[in-house]
């Protein structure tokens, strides 16, 4: 082979070789850009992307939370994909070993994780509402605002006082950027399902709705901190019910006052003019005084049947009650209890 000839082998040589490595090297840059690991969290982690998040906002949380080795490359390939200008809201998933494009593949198609919501012991609506801003997405005002609103109410079958019978205390998994309306559309199905053809069933036959039964579960609640006293409480309410005669139940005259902290009912708390006074109006009251819990309905439900009409707490202050069939009975546990309320200087 002359000289000329090799001179142009080479040179074609030359060539293929410096386009393999551009290849090469252009393949290398493509992996580490896209597809190889940058996220290196112990374990998996959520990134939250809300309403105001910035772009880089979210970068500092990948590198503080999510172990993010380079943050550059990110950034590159969500440039490249046009990400920034394409930010959804919702709560995403980081797991350990996960590339850049796993990750933009999914918040640039929103494909979020849910997230467990749950909520016990609420009293008030701005209690409920306050638990759901802390968990999801959703503004505190945005769940007040249709709690407080006729329509909305009316539109799910409740009234603004008895709304929050809604929600079921339970555990439910939501997308945590969920608006407000579509909450409260899924708690109309979960109530719905809550109600079974069986609970509707045991909830006419002791002439009570639904809504009743809530309402009379969070006055049982709120009598006894003794669960296993709710069944009994629950009776001697649906006695005097059924026997017209008003409840007298002092946790509807603390909801009244707007003292839940009381210790003594005194004769002006009686007298305080309110449709929660079960002493002042006969029959239920409009709402009910807490969320009541899955086992406090039941309770109501399944209520004990007995001849108790009245109720005092134990004078040793356990919280649980002496319960009496006759007023002269009653009247004997409650000297009890006033005796060492005087002893104690409550007043």
């Amino acid at each position: 082979m002359n000289k000329k000839k090799r001179s142009k082998r080479n040179i074609i040589i030359g060539i293929a070789l410096f386009f393999v490595f551009l290849l090469a090297g252009a393949g290398f840059w493509g992996y580490r850009l896209a597809w190889a690991s940058n996220f290196l969290p112990k374990e998996t982690v959520y990134l939250y992307i809300g309403k105001d998040k910035s772009f880089d906002g979210l970068c500092r949380q990948l590198v503080d939370s999510a172990n993010c080795s380079r943050i550059g490359s990110f950034k590159q390939l969500a440039g490249l994909l046009k990400y920034q200008s394409n930010m959804k809201t919702g709560r995403y998933a980081i797991r350990p070993g996960m590339s850049n494009l796993e990750l933009l593949n999914d918040l640039r198609r929103g494909h979020q994780v849910a997230t467990r919501l749950t909520f016990n012991n609420i009293r008030l609506k701005d209690d409920l509402a306050e638990r759901l801003d802390e968990q999801l997405m959703l503004d505190k005002e945005d769940i007040l605002s249709l709690l407080t609103d006729s329509a909305c109410c009316d539109s799910l079958g409740f009234t603004v006082e008895t709304i929050p019978l809604l929600f079921i205390p339970n555990t439910y998994e939501v997308y945590w950027n969920i608006p407000a309306d579509k909450l409260m559309q899924r708690m109309k199905r979960e109530y719905n399902a809550f109600w079974t053809e069986a609970r509707l069933e045991k909830a006419k036959s002791i002439g009570l709705t639904p809504i009743e039964v809530g309402i009379l579960a969070s006055i049982v609640e709120e009598e006894t901190a003794a669960s296993d006293e709710y069944p009994i409480v629950a009776g001697l309410y649906l006695n005097r019910l059924h026997k017209g005669i008003p409840l007298q139940a002092d946790p509807t005259v603390k909801y009244a006052v707007g003292d839940f902290t009381l210790q003594r009912i005194l004769f002006e708390h009686l007298e305080v003019d309110s449709p929660y006074n079960t002493y002042k109006y006969a029959g239920l009251p409009p709402g009910p005084l807490r969320i009541p819990t899955i086992k406090g309905m039941d309770s109501v439900l399944n209520y004990m049947k007995h001849n108790y009409l009245y109720m005092c707490a134990k004078e040793d202050f356990s919280g649980r009650h002496n319960f009496a069939a006759t007023l002269a009975e009653h009247n004997r546990n409650a000297n009890r209890y006033r005796a060492e309320l005087n002893r104690r200087k409550i007043r």
